[in-house]
């Protein structure tokens, strides 16, 4: 079969592939501790799964507006005020399953060939890939340790051009836990304000999982909020992956080419969800300060433990639930670490070439997993590197 030449430049998200691996490991008898999806371990919290079992039994059962229930976008427009410091109206705001979506539509919408679009190194898989498979050009920018895995402003105002459509910026960041302090995101601000044809992504979907510092939202700065697409969503606040449930806040001019992509593929997202996501924003947030809080305590107990393994670097990420430590000093790179890591100590991590190139020397730990899951990764991984040096 013939497939569209558009097809040779999509690529992939590593975490699903080596969750299959580890499976299958599994499934000869191995022992595998999973850090490999970026997914809280916890349950959706009690009273969201109730309000989706009582819209279940009010026959919350059939299609809803393309744009998500009004009672959902009301919701997520005052929370997004309150949260983000800048005013949301409901009509910019688009409901959609999952975080990717909005990815993917920003680019459809915006950029094509000759177009370019820069993202951070290492990021988010998809960014690449679908910058690649829309025919734009990628203009990857770096995000180093040695940078507090914090963008190089210098390094990122060189990238930005008159052919520039689109900025992604993630923080708190995916894969490093790296979040930008508010003078970074103040100079993001005014670089972008200086080419009036480029739009800027937000990816803000670790937004409430903050340890140190404090998350700032790029479209609450003065001239940001009709250039900025946030995206944001339920998957990682409230322990929602399996509902796919995102959202994007957007630009005036951009809400009707939105509503037309996600007629023309998604059509709308279960009302069920809906109505348990307006729940989970207006209902008690308890479960959203302990978890984050369990969060925190597993990065000081990771961040020690790794930083104890002679040959491993790991920074102290601020956000998200995840550490990217650097290994080439065990003598091996990201790559063949995670795979050997798998199979001889049965701890599943990624390589993190899988982010992008700069990532080629670290390995990302998702550390959504029980405080005794983790030290016992520890132990493995302690016991791997001094297998390797030996």
């Amino acid at each position: 079969m013939r497939l569209a030449e558009r097809m040779a430049g999509i690529g992939s998200e590593s975490a699903f592939e080596a969750a299959a691996r580890a499976r299958a490991l599994e499934e000869t008898g191995g022992s595998v501790i999973h850090l490999e999806i970026g997914e809280p371990d916890f349950d959706t919290p009690a009273h969201v799964r109730a309000a989706a079992q009582r819209a279940l039994d009010e026959g919350w059962t059939h299609y809803g507006p393309f744009m998500g229930l009004p009672a959902l976008r009301e919701a997520i427009a005052a929370d997004a005020t309150a949260r983000k410091g800048f005013a949301v109206a409901p009509d910019r705001v688009a409901v959609v399953p999952g975080g990717k979506p909005v990815m993917f539509f920003a680019l459809l919408a915006l950029a094509q060939a000759g177009d370019e679009v820069v993202y951070p190194d290492p990021g988010f898989p998809i960014y690449d890939s679908m910058v690649r498979y829309v025919g734009a050009t990628p203009r990857p920018y770096l995000i180093t340790q040695e940078r507090d895995f914090r963008v190089d402003l210098d390094e990122l105002t060189g990238l930005v051009t008159d052919r520039t459509r689109l900025l992604i910026i993630n923080s708190p960041a995916n894969p490093t836990g790296g979040v930008f302090t508010r003078s970074d995101v103040e100079r993001i601000a005014e670089l972008a304000l200086r080419f009036p044809d480029l739009t800027v992504l937000a990816d803000e979907i670790y937004g409430r999982i903050v340890h140190d510092g404090e998350h700032v939202s790029i479209a609450s700065l003065p001239g940001l909020p009709e250039r900025t697409i946030v995206l944001d969503g339920f998957s990682k606040t409230y322990a929602m992956t399996g509902w796919r449930m995102g959202y994007a806040i957007l630009p005036e001019a951009l809400v009707e080419p939105f509503g037309k992509l996600i007629i023309n593929s998604v059509s709308c997202v279960s009302s069920f969800s809906q109505v348990a996501a307006v729940e989970a924003l207006t209902g008690p947030q308890d479960d959203v300060d302990a978890m984050v809080r369990e969060f925190r305590a597993r990065r000081d107990l990771v961040v020690a433990g790794l930083n104890g393994i002679p040959g491993i670097e790991c920074a102290v990420p601020a956000g998200a639930f995840y550490v990217f430590p650097r290994v080439s000093r065990t003598g091996i790179g990201g790559a063949e670490f995670a795979d050997r890591l798998l199979d001889e100590a049965g701890v599943c991590v990624l390589a993190g070439g899988s982010f992008g190139r700069a990532g080629a020397d670290h390995v990302r730990i998702s550390y959504a997993n029980s405080r005794e899951n983790l030290t016992t990764a520890i132990e493995r991984i302690a016991a791997f590197v001094g297998r390797l040096a030996g």
